[in-house]
């Protein structure tokens, strides 16, 4: 196929995928005009790419090539699966930049697991790439939610701030907290920006939350490394709460987060009571792997 040829397929192949996006699927207002064409128009795709109508006319009009960082936004904005963006990239003749980021599954080792079950007066758990949850103690089960009873693909901490409404009960403050989560999550997509793991969850909150979508859109950034939270939890009552992480030494990509009370407070005196309470009735930290 010449090179004319495979510009032409690729335009092809552009504007039937954006035929099967709807505009309310999208976080798109509807203007309630009736469409001449299904799916998104033109100018949509390019405002969700970030990128001009004429340049992306072009791309489907098969006039112009596209560069990888383009084609790498527009697999995003068309929500193609891996197959799709494959196509994509070889009909563009480009290195598909998403496939050679694709990371392996996360394993926690023993050593950190059995660190978990030591620290019994200690709320802990383990994060990984795009902030997943990948294990956990009594305790923070007990603090934050059964994470056992969470599917494995869902155990995400921004997504439970976001989705799960005993969050919202949780934190006393939680709007900063959400807003918070989303400058640490933009940080972490500053890491793997092609990570089609980080892509999906993005594009999940995005299109259920609006806030998210309004916060994801400010780029605000943060490290996550320490500071304070308020709690109300519903069985100890109000607690504050200090949280700092530690990098894991074998994986970068893995942070174990840890919470205390100052010693003395009563803090301190309800998250011990929540120990003894919880002590037999949660299942051994756990998680993937």
């Amino acid at each position: 196929m010449s090179r004319d040829a495979h510009l032409s397929e690729l335009g092809g192949f552009l504007k039937a995928r954006r035929a099967e996006l709807s505009p309310r699927a999208m976080g798109l207002p509807e203007s309630g005009a009736m469409r001449r064409v299904p799916g998104l128009r033109r100018e949509e795709v390019a405002q969700l790419a970030a990128i001009s109508t004429v340049y992306y006319t072009r791309l489907e009009q098969g006039r112009i090539e596209a560069s990888s960082p383009v084609l790498s936004v527009l697999a995003r904005v068309l929500r193609l699966d891996d197959d799709q963006c494959d196509y994509m990239f070889e009909l563009a003749g480009k290195e598909n930049a998403r496939r050679s980021h694709r990371h392996p599954a996360q394993m926690v080792r023993p050593p950190t697991r059995r660190l978990l079950d030591n620290l019994a007066d200690t709320p802990a758990f383990v994060l990984g790439r795009c902030m997943d949850i990948l294990a956990w103690n009594h305790l923070a089960a007990a603090l934050f939610a059964d994470f056992s009873q969470i599917p494995e693909e869902q155990r995400n901490s921004v997504r439970l701030v976001f989705t799960d409404p005993a969050m919202r009960e949780l934190y006393v403050d939680w709007e900063t907290v959400a807003r918070t989560a989303v400058a640490f999550l933009r940080m972490e997509a500053a890491v793997n920006p092609d990570d089609p793991s980080m892509t999906a969850l993005v594009e999940e909150l995005s299109e259920k939350d609006p806030q998210f979508r309004e916060w994801w859109a400010a780029h605000h950034v943060a490290h996550h490394s320490m500071g304070t939270k308020s709690l109300r939890h519903p069985v100890v009552g109000d607690l504050t709460l200090d949280w700092q992480t530690l990098v894991c030494p074998t994986d970068p990509d893995q942070h174990l987060v840890t919470w205390t009370a100052e010693p003395g407070s009563p803090s301190e005196e309800r998250l011990r009571f929540l120990a003894g309470w919880t002590a037999g009735r949660q299942p051994r930290a756990d998680a993937a792997g």
